[in-house]
C-alpha cells in the first residue's frame, strides 16, 4: 500500500534481465547470504544510487525501463527493506518522476505491509552493489508524450533514509497505463463478493472478512453521523485535532467505502505471495489482491482481515483515494498528532478508526 512526493520513468526497450554485482559472491548468491541479519539499517549517505537507461527516446510500444544500481558505500554491512528497493520490482512509490517539470502520478500497487521480518530485508556488505532493471511504465503514468525526468527517492512516505540518485532525462511517447499482470483465473462468487485464484477455504474466509468490512464501514459511518462532532477520543486518536471540514471528509470516506462494498462488483484475488497483507491498483476498482499476512490475521480486530479490506478499499481513487503515510497503530497515532491532514489521507488510519480496537467513544 496499499500508502507522497513521487514518480519516475524510463529506459530501454529490451533490457529486462537483471543481475547482482558482488565483490565476493557467486552468481547464485543473494547479497548478504553470509552476513548477519543483525546488520544495522542503512542511513542517509551509506547507500549510493545510480540510474541508467539504454536510450533517450521511447516509442509508445516500448516499455519505459530504468536500471538501478544500489551500492553500500559505508565500511560495514547495512540492511535495506526490500520493498523499498527495486530488487523485486516496483512495490512502492520509490521514484520521483516529472514530465516537463510537472509531477507524474504513481499508478502502481498500494500495499498494506505487515511488520517487517528478517526475510523482508536485503543485506549489502561494505562495497557491495546490486543492480535491477525495472519497468516504470508498470507503475507510473506515461499517458502523455513529453520529456520526462526520473530520480530515485526511496521511502518518501515512511520517512526512512532517502538515498538520492542522479537524474535521468528521456523523451517518451504517451501510452495508456496497463496493469502488468493478467487476470485469467477462474472467478467464484461468495455472496456479493467474487474471488479469483482462491481455494474454497480461502473463499469462505474472504466472505467472512467481506461481511466484517461492511460492518466496520457501517459502524464508522454511523459514529461520524450520529456523534456530536468534536475532539472525541476515537476521532482525535486517529484523525487528530477536530475541524468540521476534516470530520465531514472522514464521514464522506466511510460513506464511499460502504457504498462500494454494498453496490459494486468487488473481486478478491488470492494470487499474491508477498509478505504483505494486501494491495490494490488505485485506478482499477474494485479488485483487491490479498497476500500472505492476510491469511494469518484474525477475521476482526486490530490488523484484521476485515480491516485490511477497509484499508484497501479506501485506496481506490473513486472511493477515498488514500495513500500510505504510516503503517501500524503507533505510527498512525503519531501521524494524527503531527499531521491531521495526512492522517485523513492515510489508509491504515481509516482501518484503525473502523476497527476501533481497543474501543473508544
Amino acid at each position: 500500500m496499499i500508502k507522497t512526493p513521487r514518480h519516475l520513468r524510463w529506459l530501454v526497450g529490451g533490457i529486462v534481465g537483471f543481475s547482482l554485482l558482488s565483490a565476493c559472491g557467486t552468481p547464485d548468491e543473494q547479497p548478504g547470504d553470509s552476513l548477519e541479519a543483525s546488520a544495522p539499517e542503512a542511513t542517509a549517505g551509506e547507500v549510493s544510487v545510480k540510474l541508467s537507461t539504454g536510450t533517450s527516446s521511447m516509442a509508445a510500444k516500448d516499455n519505459v525501463e530504468v536500471t538501478v544500481t544500489l551500492t553500500n558505500v559505508s565500511n560495514h554491512p547495512v540492511r535495506l527493506l526490500t520493498h523499498n528497493t527495486p530488487v523485486d520490482g516496483i512495490k512502492e512509490d520509490i521514484f520521483n518522476v516529472t514530465r516537463d517539470g510537472a509531477s507524474v502520478q504513481y499508478l502502481g500497487r498500494h500495499y498494506k505491509w505487515a511488520a517487517p521480518q528478517a526475510s523482508d530485508y536485503l543485506t549489502l556488505a561494505a562495497g557491495e552493489s546490486i543492480t535491477r532493471t525495472v519497468s516504470l511504465s508498470d507503475a507510473y503514468d506515461f499517458g502523455q508524450t513529453g520529456s520526462y525526468a526520473v530520480s530515485y527517492a526511496e521511502a518518501i512516505h515512511q520517512g526512512a533514509a532517502q538515498f538520492s540518485s542522479n537524474s535521468l532525462n528521456v523523451w517518451v511517447e504517451g501510452r495508456p497505463f496497463v496493469i502488468p499482470e493478467a487476470s485469467g483465473e477462474r472467478v467464484v462468487s461468495a455472496e456479493s463478493v467474487s474471488t479469483t485464484g482462491c481455494t474454497s477455504t480461502q473463499t469462505s474466509s474472504i466472505s467472512s472478512a467481506f461481511s466484517g468490512a461492511k460492518t466496520y464501514a457501517s459502524g464508522a459511518l454511523s459514529y461520524l453521523t450520529n456523534t456530536t462532532p468534536g475532539n472525541t477520543a476515537r476521532y482525535k486518536t486517529w484523525f487528530g485535532s477536530y475541524t468540521s471540514t476534516n470530520w465531514s471528509t472522514a464521514k464522506s470516506h466511510y460513506n464511499a467505502i460502504l457504498n462500494a462494498y454494498n453496490n459494486q462488483a468487488v473481486v478478491v484475488s488470492c494470487a499474491c505471495t508477498d509478505s504483505s497483507y494486501a494491495y490494490v491498483y488505485p485506478t482499477q476498482p474494485y479488485k483487491i489482491y490479498v497476500c500472505n499476512a492476510f491469511w494469518s490475521a484474525p477475521t476482526t480486530g486490530t490488523d484484521s482481515k476485515a480491516g485490511t479490506l477497509v484499508h484497501e478499499m479506501s485506496h481506490f481513487n473513486v472511493v477515498a483515494s488514500t495513500d500510505d503515510w504510516a503503517y501500524g497503530q503507533s505510527a498512525a497515532k503519531s501521524l494524527a498528532i503531527s499531521n491531521p491532514t495526512k492522517a485523513l489521507d492515510n489508509a491504515d488510519t481509516h482501518e484503525y478508526f473502523a476497527e476501533n480496537n481497543p474501543a473508544q467513544n
